[in-house]
């Protein structure tokens, strides 16, 4: 995440005020940018204590350690077309091995995103992106308790393999959060009665559906800018396009473990197959049979449905992912991707993130199980109403004056 006094990122970007480097001597003592070895969430910055005088201009020193050239575009921002990165029209392509430095102004406070503009579909394809976050000179503005985000972005891996498909359009099978898919992406922990901001960007080649349980929000913000009062709107799930950036707001209410997922059913699985034969509903039993004589630690799967592959503890090649994984205080999760847990709870300090662990239902509050339905479905006073038809519930009994909008 990028602000005017903070740069976090696992690249190799380094971001310095100009009030504390002038000159070349100086500039060649910078230290390489800070790495991260960490994956979990990292606390926030203390931003909203930061008072900042005057314009905001920031200096960011690019080292290319790639084997090619390349460049930072900054998505949604207003800079000089010379800083915008789009090499080869507005900058020499920064060559393996140089430094380059972009510098501006920060004019506006929003939610943005950087990445390359030179050979980017291999690059961007290798996870080259990152965040890039303003926030308000004024510390009271658009302020919210907590403050979230990530990017979407998509590869394609073969199961035992570490090298994406670079050159892949259209055929993905791992959709992540910040290149982590679910169980291994954080949950997202609020007290009770905090103002939560989720900031979603999307880079990958379409677009998410993105649906939070639970809650009703609004969507406050866009990379194009903050969404006035009046023309906000409420959504339980907010499409985000692709190249674009959504945020939504919600006040945490309702405690629960949430679920917040993309709603395409196919980007909450791991490591998909788009060519899995259909054998719902086939008798396979003479033939698994026959295969096991010859493979005896064959496992059929898919007869019934997919949900089996949750619940499944398979072997599997390295760096490789079950479809389905997860699980929960009431069994298998049955998801993977782009999906994670929106876990509000009671008495939370402002800047404790750790996961609570799950929900305690309070009593009776648990959907759960009978051996048999009743035949009829009971009414108040244990009284049974019989149930009309459509056409005896339109028919105008005798003596009724006949009123208009009757036929």
């Amino acid at each position: 995440m990028l602000s005017r006094r903070r740069f976090l990122s696992s690249s190799s970007l380094a971001l310095v005020g100009t009030s504390t480097i002038s000159g070349r001597i100086q500039a060649a003592s910078i230290p390489e940018a800070p790495s991260m070895k960490a994956t979990t969430m990292q606390p926030r910055s203390s931003h909203w204590a930061v008072l900042t005088t005057n314009r905001s201009q920031v200096r960011i020193f690019v080292p290319n350690k790639l084997p090619e050239p390349t460049t930072v575009h900054w998505h949604g921002m207003l800079v000089p077309s010379g800083m915008d990165g789009v090499g080869g029209l507005t900058q020499p392509h920064i060559a393996p091995g140089k430094t380059f430095v972009y510098e501006f102004e920060l004019k506006a406070s929003g939610s943005f995103m950087c990445h390359p503009h030179s050979d980017e579909m291999v690059q961007m394809a290798m996870g080259m992106m990152g965040s890039f976050v303003v926030h308000p000179r004024d510390p009271k503005l658009h302020r919210v308790d907590r403050d979230f985000v990530f990017i979407m972005s998509a590869y394609d891996i073969d199961p035992g393999t570490y090298l994406p498909k670079v050159s892949e359009m259209t055929d993905f099978n791992m959709w992540t959060w910040n290149n982590r898919v679910f169980p291994g992406i954080d949950p997202l922990v609020s007290g009770k009665g905090d103002r939560v901001r989720v900031r979603m960007a999307n880079l990958t080649m379409t677009n998410h559906p993105i649906h939070l349980h639970g809650c009703r929000f609004s969507v406050t913000c866009t990379d194009g800018g903050w969404v006035p009062e009046s023309a906000q709107w409420p959504e339980v799930t907010i499409d985000v396009p692709v190249g674009a950036i959504r945020a939504f707001e919600v006040v945490a209410e309702n405690p629960g473990d949430w679920a917040f997922h993309c709603h395409k059913s196919h980007h909450t699985m791991n490591a998909m197959g788009h060519n899995v034969r259909n054998y719902i509903g086939a008798n396979r039993k003479a033939i698994d049979k026959k295969i096991r004589q010859l493979v005896p630690d064959y496992m059929p799967m898919g007869a019934t449905g997919m949900a089996d592959m949750g619940a499944m503890e398979m072997p599997l090649p390295d760096n490789t992912l079950p479809m389905m994984t997860g699980a929960a205080q009431f069994g298998p999760i049955e998801m993977g991707g782009m999906f994670t847990v929106f876990k509000v709870r009671e008495g939370l300090e402002p800047n404790d993130y750790k996961d609570p662990g799950w929900y305690q239902h309070p009593k009776g509050t648990v959907a759960y199980g009978v051996k048999e339905p009743p035949e009829k479905p009971p009414r108040s006073g244990g009284e049974v109403v019989p149930q009309k038809s459509a056409a005896e519930s339109t028919t105008i009994k005798p003596g009724r004056p006949k009123r208009a909008g009757d036929h």
